[in-house]
């Protein structure tokens, strides 16, 4: 019986007028064969600065394609200098309210990389790598040994120091002595008397493993064990090196961890100015364990950096060199014909940065990230996308324009593991202090001042924007505060499934095909107007809780 209400045939509703409709099963034909206008824009029509001006992450989307794989399947891995690469894009922002030892351990544990900031002395500065480099290790060969003189309270002292407690004890204190004991917080941690020898509290009843024994070997060792240390030993028990219990659950807890595939060790990246004294900083730093330099400018295109990337790579040929800030093709090329490992991107596109609005100098974040990774790429030259990041779409635009990682600030500010204390704002929520490099009182700060001469007057804030000797400091960055994100370790972890995802959206299983599909054509884009963007995000709510991950 005919539907009079909904019958087409009867009704003589139609689409359009015109011949009769293709089967359906011809689409995928016809879309391939005769379909020859593809939806949305390629990147260098997008990134056209005649056609359309520059362009921010906000101004544009990614169209999507086709899912075929599920989102945990997307590869993250990508270079961050031309030797070493990352199983995630993300790092943290030399900044003293974003990256100090806490933050720089958790990104790598979460297969990133944090940037310790030298707005401190280089005593500090070294003291934070060391602390990086001593948290996760896989034979260790530097271990703390203490000597049959020492006593309780200054293994105690040790144990404050180093945050563990966990000693070998020799005959002679040092490497390759006889190994007589091994002490543990348990031994010392309420013996009454700290003037007592360690040899009075110490273990003796050890396990050891032999001289040649593979990391596998010995973790199988030490997995079998109910010990929380492995000493290495040769064949007359000399001790060699050591393997720590602690490091065998990192292992299992954070198998993303960025390390050095020899050492085993947490990669571990730094940033110094381009002034004669942070030479000196930077010896301290190799010495402490220093993996990665990124020298740190507002405007990296300038002499002062050139010379001072080509006296790392002189001096320092194992150490990688990141170089920056720049937002042009003639800015990068300087700084890739000197020698430079890495490069970032971005100048006045940081949220707590005033640049572009007060020195009339600087680029729209989307166009600079593209034209700058497009001509480094030729070179081998990965790129780190470094500000504007806001949300995981971000990221992705970043990502997707060329670079190879994106640098946060503000976004990571707020977590558990950025310096500072929360306090209550006045609105009653919990917040955490954050400003820019370039504010006024990150250029005034005197803790900022190292032993060297004339330190306070050329902090990293001031040394960043070239304005030591000023007498009139001109802010191009300003203070404020970010609200509480909690701990990287669950906030990292939901901006690595979003990107994920967004990755499947566009039918891409790797950033490495994200890019190749940018640069074939593949991947599309579309341009977003005013009203496309209100329309993009929340709208007609009398309320909404923006909840982002649970």
């Amino acid at each position: 019986m005919p539907l009079t209400n909904g019958d087409v045939a009867i009704t003589n509703a139609q689409l359009a007028a015109g011949p009769k409709p293709l089967s359906h099963t011809s689409a995928v034909d016809f879309l391939e064969k005769e379909y020859k206008h593809e939806d949305g824009l390629n990147v260098h029509t997008l990134l056209n600065s005649k056609a359309h001006g520059g362009l921010t992450y906000n101004d544009f989307l990614v169209l999507p394609g086709y899912i075929g794989f599920p989102a945990s399947d997307v590869a993250l891995d990508t270079p961050v200098t031309k030797r070493i690469s990352l199983k995630t894009p993300l790092l943290s922002s030399p900044m003293d309210t974003v990256t100090e030892h806490s933050m720089a351990i958790h990104m790598a544990l979460l297969g990133g990389l944090g940037v310790i900031h030298h707005n401190c002395s280089a005593e500090e500065q070294a003291e934070m790598v060391r602390t990086v480099k001593r948290f996760e290790n896989g034979f260790i060969l530097d271990p703390v040994v203490l000597s049959p003189h020492t006593t309780v309270g200054e293994a105690k002292e040790l144990k404050e120091k180093w945050g563990f407690g966990g000693f070998p004890v020799t005959e002679n204190g040092t490497l390759r002595s006889k190994l007589i004991g091994m002490i543990t917080t348990r031994d010392i941690q309420f013996h009454p008397t700290p003037t007592d020898p360690v040899t009075s509290v110490m273990s003796t009843d050890l396990v050891t493993a032999p001289s040649g024994t593979t990391l596998a070997e010995a973790n199988a060792v030490l997995s079998k064990s109910k010990k929380g240390k492995l000493p290495i030993v040769d064949s007359d028990y000399n001790l060699i090196s050591l393997l720590s219990r602690s490091d065998l659950m990192k292992n299992l807890h954070y198998p993303l961890a960025s390390k050095l595939p020899h050492s085993k060790q947490l990669i571990c990246a730094a940033a110094i100015g381009t002034r004669p004294e942070d030479k000196e900083r930077l010896q301290k730093l190799t010495d402490a364990g220093l993996d990665v330099v990124v020298l740190d400018s507002s405007q990296g295109n300038s002499i002062f950096q050139i010379e001072m990337i080509k006296y790392v790579k002189e001096k320092y040929p194992g150490l990688d060199v990141i170089g920056g800030n720049v937002v042009t093709v003639a800015q990068a090329a300087n700084l890739i014909a000197a020698g430079v490992d890495g490069l970032r991107i971005g100048m006045g596109s940081g949220s707590a940065c005033i640049t572009q609005e007060v020195m009339a100098v600087g680029r729209p974040q989307a166009a600079s990230v593209f034209s700058v990774s497009t001509f480094a790429a030729r070179f081998g030259v990965p790129c780190i996308a470094d500000g504007g990041i806001q949300n995981v779409g971000h990221i992705v635009k970043g990502l997707a324009l060329g670079a190879s990682t994106v640098m946060m600030g503000g976004l990571l500010a707020g977590t558990s593991e950025s310096p500072g204390a929360y306090f209550l704002s006045h609105e009653g929520k919990l917040v955490k202090a954050y400003r820019g490099m370039g504010s006024i009182d990150a250029m005034e700060d005197k803790k900022a001042g190292s032993s060297a001469k004339g330190a306070l007057q050329s902090d990293a804030g001031k040394a960043r924007y070239f304005s030591e000797g000023d007498r009139l400091l001109v802010a191009q960055g300003v203070s404020g505060s970010v609200l509480d994100r909690g701990s990287v370790t669950k906030f990292v972890p939901y901006l690595l499934a979003g990107l994920q995802h967004s990755l499947q959206d566009i039918g891409m299983k790797s950033l490495t095909a994200l890019r190749e599909g940018v640069r074939d054509g593949t991947v599309r884009f579309e341009l977003r107007t005013v009203s496309a963007q209100a329309e993009g995000n929340v709208h007609g709510l009398h309320s909404f809780d923006k909840k982002l991950y649970s």
